[in-house]
Formats: C-alpha cells, structure tokens, sequence
C-alpha cells in the first residue's frame, strides 16, 4: 500500500462528515483499513449503540512506557454557517487549508495517521500508539470507555492530546459539569398567573442563579491555581433555552442547559452539590403553588479538570520537541483529564488555533500544518 503524505490523509478524513449526531464508522472503516494495510494491528471500541467506533493501535516493541496521539474524530455542525466552499473538501486559498475539522482536529489526526505508518516503516524502540476517539464534542464521552479499551496494549507513559494551540503547550484546564434541565410548570391563563406556575419565569430564577454565582466568583479573589486561568475563577453558564406555547399563558415547559466550567483544585462535586440544593429549594417553591410542577434534571456529561503536575514527562518531551517554554492553561475542556485520570502524564498540543474552531470557514494555515509533520518528524526520531 502506498504511504500517503498529511495532506492526502487530511483530504481523506474531513471528507467524512463525522458531525457528533451521525457516525463516525466510515472514517473508522478508511483509517483502519490504511494503517493494517502497513502491517498495524488496530483495535476498536464500540459505542452502546454500535454506531460509533474508537480506534487505537500500537507500533513498535511490545513494551510499556510508549507515547499516545490521541485526537477525536467528530465535528460539530455546518447547519446555518456560511461557508465559502465545500465544508467537508479540504480548500486551499491564500495559504490555508479551510475545512470542517481541518483544525479542530483531523489536521492533527491526519498527522498522527501519518506519523505511525512513518514508525511503523522507521523502526521504533519506544513504541507509538494512536488513541481516536469518538464523541468529544458532545462532552468527551467517548474518552473513558477507550482509556479502558487501551488497557490491552502495554501502556504507554504519555499522551499528546492534539486539540488545535499553536503547538504550544498547555497543561491544564478546566473541568466541566452540564445537565439539561426541565421545569414542568402549571399552565394556566397569565390573567390567573397566581395560580399557576411558569415553567419559564421560574426557569430564569435558576438562571439567575447562575449570574449570582459569577458575580459572587468574580468578587472573591483567586487561589493560586484558579489565577492560572481566565476567567481566574470557577463560572456558570445557560447557552440554549426553549419554552412556552402562547404569550397569554403561563408556559408548562422549559428546557435549557445549565453548566459549569471549574477550575483545577477545586472539587466538581462541591458545585454538583450547590446546583442540586438549588433546584431542590426552587422546586419546593414551585410545588407550594401547585402539586404537579416539577423539576426535571439529566446530567449530560461531567469532564474533571486538568490539573498542571511536577515531573509531567509528556510535557517535558514536548517541550523538547517545540522549544516552547510558555504557561499553557486554557479554559475549554479536552479529553486529557481523562486520560491523567487514567494514570497517564499528559499534554495538550496540537497545530492550528482553537479560535478558529467550530466557526464557518474554520481553516488551518499551510504553515502550521506543515510545523506540525515537522513536529512528527522529531518525535519518530526521537522514538527510534
């Protein structure tokens, strides 16, 4: 089979449109197929459904203390962006490669792809494995169940999570909490609205809420950790709501999501606990107008912080590689809390920028895609 260069696999990967809600398998199906026909084992993880596939393989000598590439293999939606070309045909103009995922992150995932056929054919004395998983963009859901899938290769020592920094470094992050929830109000008409319960008016006391706790935040000064981070503190945030049938009756429903993004440090089932004492205390008052309202909660996904660590190897090897001698602390979330909760030293470097992600449009300069196949480059050479 012939080796193909980052950009032919680029090309290939964004031209599976993995948005989160479809599967992932096609892709699955071509990078499988790519890597075993150089001689890679590759192993799957399945979804609950069996729709959707984590892949991870191994190259090199049986042994532990190897370094993982993990990347994710789902985007987020192209639905009512205005894109200038084919999202998912990677399009070069004026030195970028524009395409849905070109950064965030099958710019990284194609040279991961590469880099372990490059290993494969080199020869490496410390093993490289490649860890893609699938539904990061709904929570990093995907992530825990492959940590444990990977328990069947030796295991490695570290893990470069590749999500788009400029190949800088980034050693910690926050954590996230998300539910959805549902108020079930008492619809009545807003003449008698005294007598029913607003699913919406009381929605937006919750909401409320979470303004309170940013201010109360935003007042109280940082510990050393949280001064890492901006915002130096632990925030609430609402970014979708729905409800209501007519604006003459007091709504029945509302939906919308309510989360946190916390900082390293701090314990998220501290914050777990302030929401759920909240939604009790709202839906007590709820009920002492009418029995039948309720509050519905579903816990969407909870993401623990990464937590900056001394003696972090992976860090130190990729700093070797980029020369880069920056703080790295970001307050978006990424799979690497979950693989330093399975024991692993951990890092967050990948080329492109996370500004661009998810946006129409995203891209990837020529330049840094190609400074990443360099930064590959050094890191099967120094694996050999």
């Amino acid at each position: 089979m012939d080796r193909l260069s980052p950009r032919e696999i680029l090309d290939r990967l964004v031209g599976f449109p993995t948005v989160s809600h479809d599967s992932n398998l096609p892709l699955i199906d071509w990078v499988e197929d790519y890597l075993t026909g150089h001689g890679i084992t590759c192993h799957r993880h399945y979804n609950e459904t069996s729709d959707k596939a984590a892949l991870f393989a191994h190259v090199g000598p049986e042994v532990e203390g190897g370094v993982v590439l993990s990347g994710h293999t789902d985007v987020v939606p192209v639905e009512g962006q205005a894109w200038s070309s084919d999202p998912f045909v990677v399009t070069e103009r004026d030195g970028r490669l524009f395409g849905r995922g070109c950064t965030d992150m099958k710019g990284f995932d194609a040279l991961a792809v590469w880099a372990m056929v490059e290993a494969q054919h080199r020869g490496v004395s410390r093993p490289l494995q490649i860890a893609l998983s699938y539904d990061e963009e709904i929570g990093c859901t995907g992530a825990p169940p492959l940590v444990k899938a990977m328990e069947i290769l030796p295991k490695a020592s570290d893990v470069i999570v590749g999500e788009p920094t400029m190949l800088k470094a980034v050693t910690g992050h926050k954590g996230g909490l998300t539910w959805w929830v549902h108020m079930h109000g008492f619809e009545v008409h807003s003449s008698l609205l005294h007598t029913g319960v607003s699913a919406i008016m009381w929605g937006a006391k919750l909401i409320d809420w979470a303004n309170q706790v940013n201010a109360s935040q935003e007042d109280t000064p940082p510990s050393s950790m949280a001064a890492l981070f901006d915002p130096p503190y632990t925030n609430a945030h609402v970014g979708q709501i729905s409800g209501g049938t007519a604006h003459n009756i007091a709504a029945k429903d509302c939906e919308f999501g309510f989360g946190f993004r916390i900082v390293p440090g701090e314990n998220p089932d501290r914050w777990k606990e302030l929401f759920e004492s909240k939604v009790k205390d709202l839906e007590a008052g709820m009920k002492a107008i009418r029995e039948e309202a309720w509050i519905e909660v579903e816990e969407k996904f909870a993401l623990p912080p990464f937590a900056p660590s001394e003696d972090n190897t992976a860090e130190a090897l990729v700093r070797q590689i980029t020369g880069d001698n920056s703080d790295g602390f970001v307050s978006y979330g990424t799979e690497a809390s979950h693989f330093q909760a399975g024991g692993y030293n951990v890092v967050v470097c990948g080329p492109g920028s996370i500004d661009v992600a998810h946006q129409p449009d995203e891209y990837i300069t020529v330049a840094q895609f190609n400074k990443g196949q360099r930064f590959m480059e050094r890191l099967v050479e120094r694996l050999a």
